[in-house]
């Protein structure tokens, strides 16, 4: 059974999808590749005379249909590319995975799936704007896909898991290795109610050149992914490739111009991404604005508002006023007042002018 060799060789070389896919098309199968001795998968496969002897005690050593239950044992599903759960949104990638390492349970193909990728270290503002946008989204109907890192991937699993919603986390590591150590409790979160994936084998460390790979799954798995503050060399910004690649949609947050975080963002808006100022703008690049009704709470009235969203409310009014001028009267930090007026605007209680100046909508409820 061709599954079997694909597993092993997923096992012995993980995160090699290219290189398993040129063997399997160099000798036919994987099984034949598998059953090879070292000369022929030097000769024929390309590997290196000096390391496949290795390899090579390494696979006389693996018994891939003991790993395979010992897996089963351990709540650890492995979707081979040919299997049905497998999402057929990453078999149209260049280079997908042979197969996935998942616990939890993988959303029905049907189901839209939105990446929300950005910063390790983000603002107050953007780690609100993710949470609220990943929590609206999600319960619009949306899937959230993003990478369990610190920072705006793991504001998007909770938004999401607040909402009641689907997520998945696609990791660098295997999908039994807490990684950070402190989502552990939100990994597990995850596992419950979405699901945690990954192409490594279970027991893989994160290793730093895991992670670049694994952002291909993070937009192969999405037909959108959305960009909350990354600097300029931000490995958000990576995946925002991998998406154009995949031809898949890439929206951003836009941010203020002194900030290093809205560099990456605002770049991609220049280039051509969707700005997004609340989620009805994801849902329209989705296209499932018809599809799903957003929860009553978000365009109801009145809404709720926090004590940053009262305060700068308060002081504005059908005339425009500037950022700087709220940060001024409400004596709120500037970040505060981006991330109050963003809530706002979700919210359908304000609107922004061009030039960055801000009105109360015309149809908006007073408090």
């Amino acid at each position: 059974m061709d599954r079997l060799y694909w597993f092993g060789w997923q096992w012995l070389l993980p995160g090699a999808a290219k290189r398993l896919w040129t063997l399997a098309d160099r000798f036919g199968s994987l099984r034949a590749a598998w059953l090879a001795p070292a000369e022929e998968l030097v000769n024929r496969g390309g590997f290196n005379p000096k390391t496949v002897y290795e390899l090579v005690q390494r696979r006389s050593a693996f018994d891939p249909q003991a790993a395979l239950d010992g897996l089963a044992g351990q709540g650890i599903d492995y979707i081979f590319f040919d299997d049905p759960a497998y999402p057929g949104a990453l078999r149209q990638i260049f280079d997908p995975p042979p197969g996935l390492f998942v616990r939890g349970r993988l959303p029905a193909a049907t189901r839209p799936a939105l990446a929300v990728v950005g910063s390790r270290r983000p603002t107050p503002y953007g780690l609100a704007v993710a949470e609220r946008l990943a929590k609206e989204a999600a319960a619009a109907g949306v899937v959230v896909v993003s990478g369990l890192a610190r920072g705006i991937d793991s504001a998007a699993h909770r938004g999401a898991l607040s909402a009641g919603g689907h997520t998945v986390a696609v990791l660098g590591c295997g999908v039994d290795v807490v990684y950070p150590r402190e989502n552990r409790r939100l990994m597990e979160e995850i596992a419950a109610g979405g699901a945690v994936v990954s192409e490594f084998p279970p027991g893989s460390p994160p290793e730093a050149w895991h992670f670049p790979v694994r952002n291909r799954i993070i937009s192969g798995l999405s037909r959108a992914t959305l960009v909350v503050e990354a600097a300029e060399k931000s490995g958000a910004l990576i995946t925002a490739d991998m998406a154009l690649e995949q031809g898949r949609d890439v929206l951003a947050v836009p941010g203020g111009i002194a900030s290093p975080l809205s560099r990456g963002p605002n770049r991609l808006i220049k280039q051509g991404a969707r700005l997004v100022e609340g989620v009805a703008d994801i849902l329209e690049e989705l296209g499932v604005t018809a599809l799903f009704k957003l929860p009553s709470g978000v365009e109801s009235s009145p809404p709720r508002l926090t004590g940053d969203e009262s305060a700068v409310y308060r002081r504005l009014s059908y005339e425009p006023a500037t950022v700087d001028k709220l940060v001024e009267e409400s004596a709120l930090p500037a970040q505060q007042v981006l991330a109050a007026l963003m809530f706002l605007e979700v919210k359908r209680l304000v609107r922004q002018l061009p030039g960055g100046c801000y009105v109360l909508r015309e149809s908006g409820p007073g408090f």
